[in-house]
């Protein structure tokens, strides 16, 4: 095996020497003359499929297992009602006003409730987060009431307040002020000190820091204890019409419960939910609006 020592042909090109003729020619070369390839994300690929499809897949798959059940005989209607004995029922009492008479009670009896308890929660968490001395009177006695189950108390609430509407509202207030407590609390002691400290140095007074500085970063905890507050109001609203209601969407379930009617329950729980998601749904607008200045993960 023999190795060949002779010199590269003077005639062959320099492939190093026209390689950076070729970067320089480019490096030079004008900006509008340079191909641009678009670079396409891997999730963009993908066949878009819309939103509002994939969130409705999962209930219309219920529905659908629901009707399966109901039509062969699995689920019998004294145990539970078919989809479309369900939505007879309910069109029957949206015709004859009982259905939308029993909402426009249920809704102002919450409304009144989150109204009192939206004012106590953030009253009480502004006065024990601004304030070490209302820390000290107020956070104490709150955590201690906040684990006392709300409907533990119905019995008490009944013998100070009668049997009328002032026990529901109070049961509803009771379970919105302690969520809406915690998250207001925590948001306003959640804030960077560091902010608070360039307020100062900007020559902010209290109130100017509480106002632009405080408050604002607050916000998102304070619409995440709304959230939570307004599911446990509609949680507390079904305890509070068991009390010898004579109106509202807790007292057509006590009606159909005496008559063994399952139809007529599930639309009361089914109203029930429509109204929870849609107040979920507005606060959940409210934040969108409240917080533009604040860009979160969405989600891919």
């Amino acid at each position: 095996m023999s190795i060949s020592h002779a010199p590269p042909d003077p005639s062959g090109a320099d492939i190093s020497r026209i390689s950076l003729s070729k970067a320089d020619s480019d490096a030079h070369a004008p900006l509008d003359l340079v191909p641009l390839v678009p670079l396409v994300p891997t999730s963009a690929r993908r066949t878009r499929v819309p939103r509002w499809l994939r969130r409705t897949t999962g209930p219309l798959v219920l529905l659908a297992l629901w009707q399966l059940l109901s039509s062969t005989g699995v689920l019998t209607s004294d145990v539970l009602a078919s989809p479309g004995r369900i939505a007879h029922v309910g069109w029957g009492l949206i015709a004859d006003g009982s259905l939308p008479s029993a909402m426009t009670t249920s809704l102002q009896r919450v409304a009144v409730g989150l109204l009192l308890g939206t004012a106590i929660g953030t009253g009480l968490a502004l006065v024990s987060g601004l304030f070490r001395v209302g820390e000290d009177l107020v956070d104490a006695p709150v955590q201690m009431l906040r684990t006392v189950p709300f409907v533990g108390l119905i019995p008490l609430f009944i013998i100070w307040f009668g049997i009328g509407e002032a026990p529901k509202v109070a049961i509803i207030t009771l379970g919105v002020t302690f969520p809406l407590y915690l998250n207001v609390y925590a948001g306003i002691r959640g804030v960077d000190s560091q902010l608070i400290e360039a307020g100062e140095s900007l020559g902010l007074s209290r109130w100017g820091l509480v106002r632009h500085v405080v408050l604002p970063g607050a916000l998102p905890n304070a619409m995440t204890g709304l959230r939570y507050s307004l599911g446990i109001a509609w949680l507390a609203l079904v305890f509070a019409e068991q009390i010898n209601a004579d109106a509202g969407i807790g007292f057509l379930m006590v009606q159909a419960r005496d008559f063994l009617q399952t139809d007529v329950i599930v639309v009361c729980l089914i109203v029930y939910a429509f109204l929870g998601l849609l107040a979920d749904f507005v606060v959940r607008t409210l934040e969108r609006l409240l917080l533009q200045w604040r860009p979160t993960f969405t989600g891919r």
